[in-house]
């Protein structure tokens, strides 16, 4: 059996439904030959986007691949792995690499270069050790704290063969662990005994599939809380206790909870000190719950954790709480929810002039109104993209269901958003799967809309079109003024049309809505949709400190 065969089988055996990428790769026919779909696309970086999505809106479960050709292949494919890696995201990634004799500069090797953005890479140097090495990729995968895994296949050990009887493979199961009882009754006593918890719950939520834990939790001991940008959906954004996302934007009601906090449970979150999520005031009791002791005082001094899986973790804090102080838990009387309703429509009370706008150019928060108006967001998964798409529709998108939203962003790559729509449709086909993208990240993807058109993923853009690099004025005047730093052009229309997609231009606030039901009806004929609307530089942002 020749390597790059057992690697296909392997892929096979695991469930994996499809690879992404682009040729060269001994990868391709060999899985094909397994009936392992192959979705080529214009981008290495777009396939690995797409792979990303994908697992993402799986919860993990699934496993996203992405495979591509040594050198340049390998070398596009960057920014997309670390993109994973910034986030946590658990795919497979498997570049074609230069024959073992020349393993030379300027030669590119998967692991010299990959080492820094995954959880693991390594090389496969002999045919017999595939079975060995798979193992331990979908191991990685599979355990412990999530993130990205490279193997790669050299050229010439792609075509070595070895013997049949070597290839013994089982599919890997995964394992997980629950909390240490004692420090599970710490926590227990600390948060019963705390007047102002609140909960930061982030991924980890989200890949323990623990949203119903989290819920009964937080109702148990009346916890307000808000989810990191990337744990966004973790928590039921129109529930009396949730408090929004609290990302590099926020509702108005994140803050004062979290100001006056004496405890803050960190549950599925790094609690890294980063400018994407919102930061833990100094002076708090911090408990931390994650599956990764490197999480632990990496940023912020931890008082009590919980080393473990999310959804084992608050199912022991449920039980412990109970037995502790009965039942029916912590007796509330709704003053927390009643707080939280008074922040809440004092900040749409104070926005809305913005969000039901009739201004033109399209003001982009009224943009974000519409969209929740016209889609069901219980059938929907919907994204940013970076810039300011991102900091304008996290605040205001309200999140319904768990994977409803795909919060992304550690890393910031313009564009991602694409693959990773694109990513999510494949995984959840039954779903009405939209991103929301500004001009100047589309200019670094769009071309991959063809990807979509032809491989028949109807997935809708949503692209705010202000002609420009929003805030880059304010930024980089003196450049702006001689040499138009800040400034773009395009009709993205016109593009996705030229690709094979449906697309209309939008100018109109008034058009927003009936544009977007006659861009569902595109999808609902498997057809991908562009709606560029043309918007208004908006620099005023919901950032309440």
């Amino acid at each position: 059996m020749k390597a790059k065969t057992a690697v296909a089988k392997i892929l096979k055996m695991e469930g994996v439904e499809f690879i992404t990428g682009f040729p060269l790769n001994p990868l391709i026919d060999p899985a094909a030959e397994e009936g392992i779909r192959l979705i080529k696309t214009r981008t290495e970086r777009v396939a690995v986007n797409i792979a990303d999505g994908f697992t993402r809106a799986s919860f993990g479960q699934r496993t996203g691949v992405s495979a591509m050709q040594s050198g340049p292949g390998m070398e596009n494919a960057f920014s997309g792995v670390a993109q994973a890696f910034s986030d946590s995201v658990p795919i497979l990634v498997l570049p074609m690499g230069q024959p073992r004799r020349r393993l030379v500069p300027p030669n590119v090797t998967a692991v010299q270069n990959y080492r820094a953005i995954t959880k693991w890479v390594d090389s496969i140097n002999l045919a017999d050790r595939v079975p060995e090495l798979m193992r331990r990729a979908f191991s990685y995968l599979r355990m412990g704290r999530p993130g990205p895994v490279v193997l790669e296949l050299p050229a010439d050990v792609a075509e070595e063969e070895f013997d049949d009887g070597l290839f013994r493979y089982k599919p890997v199961k995964a394992a997980k662990t629950g909390g240490d009882p004692a420090d599970v009754r710490e926590v227990a006593k600390a948060l019963i005994a705390a007047k102002n918890p609140i909960i930061r719950a982030g991924l980890g939520v989200l890949y323990a599939c623990a949203w119903d834990e989290l819920r009964e939790f937080a109702e148990l001991l009346h916890i307000p809380v808000f989810t990191t940008m990337c744990g966004k959906g973790a928590f039921p954004e129109n529930h009396p206790l949730a408090l929004g996302t609290g990302g590099r934007t926020r509702p108005k009601m994140v803050m004062p909870f979290l100001r006056k906090a004496d405890v803050v449970f960190a549950i599925g979150s790094s609690c890294s000190n980063e400018p994407y999520t919102t930061p833990i005031p100094d002076g708090k009791v911090l408990i931390q719950s994650t599956v990764d002791e490197r999480d632990i005082n990496k940023d912020y001094p931890v008082e009590h954790v919980i080393m473990g899986d999310a959804k084992l973790v608050l199912r022991q804090l449920i039980e412990e709480v109970k037995e502790q102080i009965g039942p029916k838990g912590r007796k509330g009387n709704d003053a927390v929810a009643a707080e939280i309703k008074a922040l809440k429509d004092e900040w749409l009370k104070d926005w809305m002039p913005k969000l039901t706008s009739d201004e033109v150019p399209i003001n982009p928060y009224r943009v974000i109104w519409d969209l929740m108006q016209a889609l069901d967001r219980k059938e929907t998964i919907i994204s940013h993209d970076s810039g300011c798409p991102r900091d304008q529709i996290v605040p205001f998108y309200e999140c319904l269901i768990p994977g409803g939203y795909i919060g992304w962003g550690k890393s910031t790559t313009l564009g991602a958003s694409l693959g990773l729509a694109m990513g999510a449709k494949l995984a959840r086909p039954e779903k009405t799967v939209v991103h929301f993208i500004g001009d100047g990240a589309f200019g670094m993807v769009g071309m991959d809309v063809e990807t979509a058109v032809r491989e028949k993923i109807p997935i809708l853009t949503v692209l705010v079109n202000n002609s420009r690099l929003g805030g880059y004025q304010g930024r980089y005047p003196i450049a702006s003024e001689r040499y138009n730093l800040d400034l773009l052009s395009g009709s993205y229309a016109k593009v996705a049309e030229g690709l094979g997609g449906y697309a209309e231009r939008v100018e109109q606030p008034g058009d927003i809505i009936p544009a977007i039901q006659r861009a569902k009806k595109s999808l609902a004929a498997g057809k991908p949709a562009l709606l560029e609307i043309i918007t208004a530089e908006e620099l005023a942002f919901s950032k309440y400190e």
